[in-house]
């Protein structure tokens, strides 16, 4: 005698995935297009999810891989039907806002910075304390163009205009971005895209942020009590603890805390 079994609905599940850092092509603890691809493909293809929710931590960095990033989130969310969520921590600011505005809808803390939306490009010069060492900076190009903000070097006015036309061009990309994925959402405010920030409810009134929430509770309130979760974290190489590595993990550490620092974190 066979035995009946009523069909049973499984329970509706959310893949997490956490994004925290700075956004880079280059170092040990970096968020890049190229160590999030597998973390990414799992948390969309794996057990058929109800939805894909982002923890976002970041201050931003590379304009190029919060592009590769965002249009990943955005291909694999139309390629399984997945929606996907996001919900913003201490920062998402700058890059990070970038891959934010990946998500269908982004939620944030009440105390959430959000926004950043342009480009910086920072330096230093050092050629007057050549001068006083009595040192010579010397550098032969071909090509006039080749030879852009030599640090050791006195600064040159066509330089810092062809660094403002560049840096143009990857503001407009980014407003674009914001624009086509926030679309009617976003409020005609004058500041919008100047690179200023809002904090929690007011990212929401200027439409950067679909709500203020936490990522638990948002998720029951649209998959139900019974959702279940499935954390997929990047995994952090270790280390050897000699010489260059170590010098590098130090500095890597220093340049991340600068980048916080811009928004008092």
């Amino acid at each position: 005698m066979k035995r009946w079994i009523p069909f049973l609905k499984s329970r509706p599940s959310v893949a997490i995935v956490r994004l925290q850092g700075t956004i880079g092509a280059s170092g040990r603890s970096a968020l890049n297009d190229a160590g999030l691809r597998p973390l990414l493909e799992k948390a969309f293809r794996r057990g058929k999810p109800d939805a894909v929710a982002l923890e976002i931590n970041s201050p931003g960095g590379s304009p190029v891989q919060s592009s590769l990033i965002g249009a990943r989130i955005r291909r694999l969310s139309e390629e399984t039907g997945v929606p996907v969520y996001a919900f913003a921590e201490d920062v998402a600011a700058s890059g990070g806002y970038w891959i934010a505005s990946a998500a269908d809808e982004i939620y944030a803390d009440e105390s959430s910075i959000l926004g950043s939306i342009g480009v910086i490009s920072a330096g230093f010069g050092a050629h007057v304390f050549l001068q006083r060492q009595g040192i010579e900076r010397r550098v032969h190009t071909a090509g006039k163009s080749k030879s852009l903000l030599d640090p050791f070097r006195p600064e040159k006015e066509e330089d810092v205009a062809r660094l403002e036309k560049a840096l143009g061009q990857l503001h407009d990309t980014f407003i674009a971005q914001v624009k086509t994925r926030r679309g009617d959402k976003l409020a005609a405010d004058p500041e919008l895209f100047t690179g200023e920030i809002w904090i929690g409810k007011a990212a929401c009134d200027v439409g950067l942020a679909d709500g203020v929430g936490h990522l638990v509770p948002v998720m029951k309130q649209k998959f139900g009590d019974k959702v279940r979760f499935r954390r997929y974290d990047m995994r952090r190489r270790l280390l050897p603890r000699l010489g260059v590595a170590m010098a590098e993990d130090a500095l890597e550490v220093i340049e991340e805390r600068a980048a916080y620092a811009r928004f008092g974190l």
